[in-house]
């Protein structure tokens, strides 16, 4: 839904796509999660696989500077400041973007973060298309999970993992609709 300004010329702003989000995390994630905890297999991957596909998180944004001015009393204010999705740098120099399950779980990390509530699939298409190598969901815990290489493009696709026999696999209703092939 897209909602018109009055005297906007024309710019238009959008419905919030989560209008009653609370900001709790997801229960069948944050299950997903702990069984990845005890279990950080092949067996507790995929159960977080499984659980985030359909999933949202919160990206966090934060405000950066973008042009200061030194008022007539000589103090330095801010002119500008935009506001930036967050992006870190691993210890291997890789980078990923940051999403959460929670208010809480964003909280830990830095409280000043405002909260941008998407769809696990939007925040993995949001990663690649900033270069980042992984989304790593809760970096400041309580269970960290980094979704990287085909598991990234897999989500940002839409596809869902499904169990083929004893092995896990990628389901998309048609790849030729999405145009991503992990």
């Amino acid at each position: 839904m897209r909602v018109n300004e009055p005297g906007a010329q024309g710019r238009q702003l959008l419905a919030p796509a989560h209008p009653d989000d609370a900001g709790e995390a997801d229960a069948a994630l944050v299950r997903a999660l702990a069984r990845y905890a005890e279990a950080p297999g092949a067996e507790g991957r995929a159960a977080v696989l499984a659980a985030i596909a359909g999933s949202r998180v919160l990206v966090p944004v934060v405000a950066v500077l973008g042009e200061m001015e030194i008022d007539e009393s000589g103090l330095a204010v801010d002119k500008s400041a935009d506001m930036a999705a967050v992006l870190m740098t691993g210890r291997d120099g890789r980078t990923a973007l940051l999403g959460f399950t929670s208010l809480a779980t964003m909280a830990d990390w830095d409280p000043e973060a405002r909260p941008v509530p998407v769809t696990a699939s939007t925040a993995a298409t949001a990663a690649i298309q900033e270069g980042a190598a992984a989304l790593v969901i809760d970096v400041a815990g309580p269970v960290t999970f980094a979704l990287e290489g085909e598991e990234l493009h897999a989500v940002a696709a839409g596809w869902h993992l499904v169990r083929v026999g004893g092995e896990f696999g990628w389901l998309a209703a048609d790849s030729t609709e999405t145009g991503i092939t992990p």
